[in-house]
């Protein structure tokens, strides 16, 4: 019996995750858990940062002589104080992240209680007060333009282009972070798009609606996202121009045709469905919705020239490009940056998603006040309770279920927006007379008793 025939006949599946303890050898309870339907139902991101976290934790009790299926209520605490507080850990983390250390945790000791009997030394443990990071960041259109021309096009300070730079993806690096900063999406849920998913090019529009599969979305909430115009001619033209010059060394190797785990496309129904060969000499349709980013890596169709990946993304080699690889572009970027001395001029995946939502708020904020500023009181609130307000579009651009969610997350850098644009329109406006205007009389606010006399 083969390997890969062997391990199918245990129930292992390929990319199945699994842990090896520090003496080589494998804990069979805890990769039953990591091989259980409860795990495998996480999306692929989840269950990457979810497998991390449980790893953590046993490298943890490790170092304390501890087994897993032997910790105490009081273990827990002392991992939260080591992961979050600790000065002597120079890796500390923040409470929203050891949150996720939380839930995974929760999940895992569930699993293994239920299976055998092991005490969950989670189960009562409140996750901690998320304290919001006071440093994050954000880019305005023009700092986002200058980060992109340095880091990504190879210009030098002065903007002319650089003759030392030696980037090779510049078409493709460009065209994925200029999606990102327009239409907010997650570096994995961008990444996972493929080409029958991207939408006609109409020099008409300026924003294109776009779907985004549950099986690729956080949490499985699958839901509609706009790019502009802009973006989305740079993504097409990167299909046409660096993407098929990298396809088409490719097929002329033989790359392609040498993988054996890809499944191929044999038809489309748009954005709806997709025929695949079943690998039995039979065929199966499925649902664009429900091929996770990992399938959509395999597969590939048939052109004139041979083999294609449908995956939108590519390396140099004309291989699909996985979503952990865009972490790389964005380091590269930042340390050229670095190099050129500009010490603190960076810039994250997150950092981009945050930063439309910076101009979609400010954008929300102005437009409701224009349709708002010529009505009563009683007719703004009642435009309000059927349209919403800006941090409903924020919600809706960012594809989060509910506002909450929106404002617990950025809040922060949105605080002090109102009182920014306030700010900016308050130069020259007759402050002191307005105030003595509103205040005279207010029991509580003591104004000039002379001007009021006089």
């Amino acid at each position: 019996m083969s390997l890969p025939s062997w391990a199918e006949s245990l129930g292992i599946r390929d990319g199945q995750r699994f842990l090896i303890g520090p003496d080589g050898r494998p804990d069979l309870r805890v990769n039953a858990c990591l091989a259980s339907a409860k795990w495998r139902n996480l999306d692929e991101g989840t269950q990457r940062d979810y497998t991390y976290s449980v790893g953590v934790w046993l490298n943890f009790l490790v170092k304390l002589g501890i087994s897993w299926w032997e910790t105490t209520e009081e273990d827990a605490q002392e991992f939260m104080f080591w992961r979050v507080t600790d000065p002597e850990n120079d890796q500390s983390i923040q409470t929203n992240s050891f949150s996720r250390d939380l839930a995974a945790l929760k999940k895992f000791y569930k699993w293994v209680n239920a299976q055998y009997g092991v005490f969950n030394p989670f189960e009562d443990f409140d996750p901690p007060r998320i304290t919001r990071n006071e440093n994050v960041k954000w880019l305005d259109p023009g700092g986002y333009a200058r980060w992109r021309e340095l880091g990504l096009r190879g210009m030098d300070l002065s903007g002319r282009p650089d003759r030392w730079w030696k980037g090779r993806n510049e078409q493709r690096d460009v065209a994925f972070c200029d999606g990102l900063y327009g239409n907010g999406l997650r570096v994995s849920e961008w990444a996972s798009v493929t080409l029958p998913e991207l939408p006609r090019y109409d020099r008409r529009r300026a924003y294109y609606t776009c779907e985004l599969a549950d099986a690729c979305a956080k949490g499985g909430y699958g839901h509609k996202y706009w790019t502009p115009r802009s973006a989305m001619k740079g993504v097409l033209a990167y299909v046409e121009g660096a993407r098929a010059a990298a396809v088409r060394r490719a097929q002329t190797t033989g790359r392609y045709e040498r993988l054996s785990d890809r499944r191929l496309v044999l038809s489309t129904d748009g954005t709806e469905s997709v025929r695949l060969e079943d690998g039995r000499g039979g065929t199966e349709s499925k649902s664009w919705n429900d091929i996770g980013p990992r399938t959509r890596l395999r597969l590939f169709r048939r052109t004139d020239h041979g083999l294609e990946p449908v995956a939108l993304w590519v390396n140099e080699d004309g291989l699909p490009r996985q979503g952990r690889g865009w972490e790389h572009t964005f380091e590269a970027a930042n340390q050229r940056i670095k190099d050129l001395g500009l010490e603190s001029f960076r810039c994250t995946a997150h950092m981009l998603r945050h930063s439309l939502a910076l101009k979609w708020y400010a954008i929300g904020k102005l437009v409701h006040a224009a349709r708002l500023g010529h009505l009563s009181a009683d007719e703004r609130a009642d435009f309000r309770a059927q349209f919403g307000d800006a941090w409903h579009l924020v919600q809706t651009m960012l594809g989060h279920r509910m506002v909450e969610t929106t404002k617990e997350i950025y809040l922060e850098p949105f605080r002090s927006l109102d009182v920014e644009m306030l700010l900016a329109h308050a130069d020259g406006f007759p402050v002191e007379a307005f105030m003595a205007s509103v205040f005279t009389g207010h029991p509580r606010v003591r104004t000039d008793p002379l001007a009021v006399a006089g």
